[in-house]
């Protein structure tokens, strides 16, 4: 099993910072990473160092042409098939980084609102 990477301080810091500033946005833990939400639906996040975005199929193509861009693949061989990993090179254009997480939000706002999971009680034995 992979050890799953760890965000620095840097990363994170960076992340808040080209986030979309927008009420419906709500940043939560996810993985030991961050991540973005709009209705409950995830549109972005850190994993490790790298920042991904969720797309629509002609941005996600587009996108993958870039040099540096991939398919987001948390582990091996199950890609998030809606998700890209932007170029590392980007992290030093954080226009360039808010106009992909914009690109998004909207498609993250377009899906269905997610209902919050009921909260999982806890399994008692029988005495």
């Amino acid at each position: 099993m992979t050890k799953m990477p760890k965000p620095s301080e840097d990363t994170k810091a960076f992340f808040q910072k080209v986030l979309p500033r927008d009420g419906r946005v709500h940043v939560k833990p996810m993985f030991g990473q961050l991540a973005g939400f709009v209705n409950g639906n995830m549109f972005t996040g850190i994993y490790g160092d790298s920042v991904f975005v969720r797309l629509g199929e002609a941005d996600r193509t587009a996108l993958l042409e870039e040099e540096g861009a991939e398919l987001f693949e948390p582990m091996a061989g199950r890609p998030m098939k809606e998700y890209v990993v932007l170029p590392l090179a980007w992290l030093d254009e954080p226009q360039r980084v808010r106009e992909w997480m914009e690109r998004a939000l909207r498609v993250g706002a377009a899906l269905p609102p997610k209902e919050p999971k009921a909260a999982r009680a806890k399994s008692r034995r029988a005495p």
